[in-house]
């Protein structure tokens, strides 16, 4: 993605009317219910389509449940039109949300703690910066909670893991949504390395393995940070998630 892509990009965002969700005088519980409301497919019924979503609902509602009425701080890579967001936003009234994605121009909600940066992930200059503004301005230094919804691709999965599980607090979570999409489709397979599936469980086992984007050094900080993995298959077929958790 070059410079001047990721400008329009920026702009287009900037000068969008979009929707001002603080406002809202909704009454749902679930946060199935606020995936549904605002649009994401990690709903049961995606309301965009009035179809099946992913499902990932009831396991988001299992594993963050200790989140509830905290304060706590969310990074999202891929954010899209901003839904799960939003979503997330009300679930978790005392939480701000941080927001990368590489095309922020379909983002159409706004709140006053959802803070929206449009960002390449794999420009890891870029991507140092913009976490050392958050950092400085907010008075943090770790997330409670990173979720990658993003490309879905292989190389930006690892990568993705490599750079921001090490920004996680301590009894965090990490998630992959889609995290077998490189096994399922081609084109998300961009790259010749390990799997994703075939990661989590040599980190279960403790087992080091062949990759151009962990070292080493880096295989075995995971392995000595993680206290519990987690992966479950949603309504579709190509549906699965995972969770890892930060000791």
């Amino acid at each position: 993605m070059n410079f001047f892509s990721l400008f329009k990009r920026k702009l287009i965002y900037k000068l969008k009317k979009k929707i001002f969700i603080d406002r809202d005088k909704i009454k749902l519980n679930s946060l199935d219910e606020l995936f549904h409301y605002y649009g994401s497919d990690k709903a049961n019924i995606f309301l965009k389509k009035n179809s099946a979503g992913h499902g990932f609902s009831k396991f988001y509602t299992k594993h963050l449940q200790n989140f509830k009425n905290k304060k706590i701080n969310i990074l999202e890579i891929g954010s899209f039109a901003g839904a799960s967001a939003a979503a997330l936003n009300k679930y978790f009234p005392e939480s701000k949300i941080f927001c990368f994605d590489i095309n922020i121009s379909n983002f159409k909600y706004h709140s006053d703690r959802i803070y929206v940066f449009g960002l390449d992930i794999t420009n890891k200059k870029n991507v140092s910066k913009t976490l050392e503004k958050i950092f400085n301005k907010f008075k943090f230094n770790k997330f409670d909670l990173i979720i990658d919804d993003g490309s879905h691709n292989l190389s930006d999965i690892l990568i993705s893991l490599n750079i921001f599980f090490k920004l996680l607090k301590n009894n965090g979570i990490y998630v992959i949504e889609d995290f077998k999409f490189p096994n399922y489709f081609d084109y998300n397979r961009n790259t010749d390395d390990i799997l994703v599936d075939q990661l989590l469980e040599k980190l279960k086992n403790k087992e080091h393995f062949q990759s151009k984007y962990f070292s080493n050094d880096e295989q075995s900080f995971l392995m000595n940070s993680i206290s519990d993995i987690s992966t479950y298959k949603g309504n579709l077929p190509e549906s699965d998630i995972c969770f890892i958790k930060k000791n």
